[in-house]
């Protein structure tokens, strides 16, 4: 398809998008046609430019994120990156969750470097989620991709459909974990890898 026939479908969506958010904001507001007060003019166009940062994950693929490797020059030990901030959005009420993630896999013969473990749970927070689909989902192409011993993702968040509506729980954190070969395998594996994540921070 040309580029100039996609920028005229790609146009025409984004201006159907911000049709949708004005509809939006004025369900909210309770105006049924009225001129929007000063501070919601242009609320519609900063919504879709925030979604268009928010949701670029769809845009990312995770064999290009971990195609960059290197000689695992006979490491077989643990690579655990932990701690990685993320937010995400639940699908279920467009409402925001956040937490921290932690990444590990034992190699074979390939790593990644470690910014790539980072990006690739961006990759997945940065679209319409689930935490579990997340968590899955990156142990998945660990496993399908990189073909270690193991593969294992644990992920802490709080979910603002807990927050501000339903049963608002505020303080309430929720916990998902996948593991696959030998930390699903093996309890002494899957031990060490708990045992690292729950160590105290380095000092900094």
């Amino acid at each position: 398809m040309e580029e100039r026939v996609i920028k005229m479908i790609e146009d025409n969506f984004r201006g159907e998008a911000i049709k949708a958010i004005d509809t939006l904001v004025r369900f909210i507001e309770n105006n049924d046609g009225g001129e929007l007060r000063e501070g919601l003019k242009r609320t519609p166009e900063r919504v879709i430019e925030s979604y268009l940062e928010i949701f670029s994950g769809y845009s990312d693929d995770a064999r290009i994120i971990l195609d960059a490797t290197f000689n695992a020059e006979g490491y077989d030990g643990i690579v655990l990156l932990r701690n990685i901030e993320f937010h995400s959005t639940c699908e279920h009420h467009l409402l925001p969750f956040s937490g921290t993630a932690s990444v590990a896999y034992i190699p074979v013969d390939k790593i990644v470097g470690i910014s790539k473990l980072a990006r690739l749970v961006d990759m997945y927070a940065r679209r319409l989620q689930n935490q579990e689909r997340i968590t899955k989902s990156i142990a998945n192409d660990l496993e399908s991709i990189l073909k270690p011993l193991g593969s294992a993702v644990i992920i802490d968040a709080s979910h603002g459909c807990m927050a501000c509506r339903g049963v608002k729980k505020q303080q309430s954190i929720m916990t998902t974990s996948a593991m696959n070969g030998v930390f699903f395998e093996n309890s002494e594996a899957r031990s060490e890898l708990l045992q690292l994540i729950s160590r105290d921070n380095i000092n900094r």
